[in-house]
């Protein structure tokens, strides 16, 4: 088993920061090669793929409509992923879900996920 607990989200006003944070626990993510990642879901629309890293060996993927603006990262002493997102705009606004999958990142967004985090809201104004 593997549990996800995110934290950081919150209310910001557009071209703000905002750091995200997913500490990640359990015997299944001590002993298996995973891949973590952040999702989001807007109101009224799916949940899509925002950014992935390999944990072992960090190679990183990005949604389009992030690159440039978000980092993913992991702190390997902590068990922690974090999401550093920058020039936040109001189409940024979700529900952001770390993600961890057996998978590597480049197949995030496409191949199933195992675990799923509760999720931590993020608002962006105009």
């Amino acid at each position: 088993q593997v549990q996800l607990v995110e934290s950081g989200g919150g209310l910001v006003q557009a071209g703000d920061s905002l750091r995200l944070s997913c500490e990640a626990s359990g015997s299944t993510f001590s002993n298996f090669a995973m891949a973590l990642a952040w999702f989001r879901q807007a109101p009224g629309k799916e949940r899509e793929f925002v950014a992935a890293i390999n944990w072992s060996g960090g190679s990183t993927k990005y949604a389009d409509s992030v690159k440039g603006r978000f980092t993913i990262s992991r702190e390997k002493a902590k068990n922690t992923v974090y999401l550093q997102m920058n020039s936040l705009k109001p189409e940024d606004t979700a529900v952001y879900y770390c993600a961890a999958s057996f998978s590597t990142a480049q197949f995030m967004g496409s191949d199933p996920v195992s675990y799923w985090g509760q999720g931590t809201q993020v608002t962006v104004s105009s």
